[in-house]
C-alpha cells in the first residue's frame, strides 16, 4: 500500500538526517561532545567509532531491502537511543527528548519497513 511505503520512507529519512547530524556533530564539535561525554562518564575514545557507526547504519538502512544486517544496524540503534536517552536523563541536562524522538522514528521505520519491503517481495 502506498501509505506505507510514504510512512516508512519518510520516517526513515528522518531518522537519516538526525544520525547524520548527530554524526556530523561528533566530528566537527567534537570538543563540545567530548565534554557530554566526560559529563556521562562515557570515554572519550567512543566518540569517532559511535559517529562512523551512525554513518554506517544509515548507509545500510538505506541500501539494504531484507537482511541480517539491516535488523542488526536497527537493533544497535535501539541500543544506542535507549543508552542516550538514559544518559541524558541521569545526568538531568533535559536533552533526552532527541533520543525519545529517534527511539519512536526508528521503531516505526522499522514497523513499515517490514511491511513494505514483505509486500514487495510477494
Amino acid at each position: 500500500m502506498k501509505v506505507n511505503k510514504i510512512i516508512y520512507w519518510g520516517t526513515t529519512g528522518l531518522l537519516s538526517a538526525m544520525l547524520l547530524m548527530s554524526a556530523a556533530m561528533y566530528i566537527f564539535k567534537y570538543s563540545d561532545v567530548a565534554g557530554m561525554f566526560t559529563a556521562f562518564g562515557y570515554p572519550i575514545y567512543l566518540i569517532y567509532p559511535l559517529a562512523i557507526a551512525k554513518f554506517s547504519a544509515i548507509l545500510v538502512i538505506l541500501t539494504q531491502k531484507q537482511s541480517k544486517i539491516k535488523e542488526w544496524a536497527y537493533s544497535a540503534l535501539f541500543f544506542e537511543f535507549i543508552l542516550a536517552f538514559f544518559a541524558h536523563f541521569m545526568v538531568g541536562d533535559g536533552e533526552y527528548l532527541g533520543a525519545v524522538i529517534a527511539i519512536i522514528l526508528l521503531v516505526v521505520s522499522y514497523i513499515f519497513g517490514n511491511i513494505h519491503f514483505k509486500k514487495e517481495t510477494v
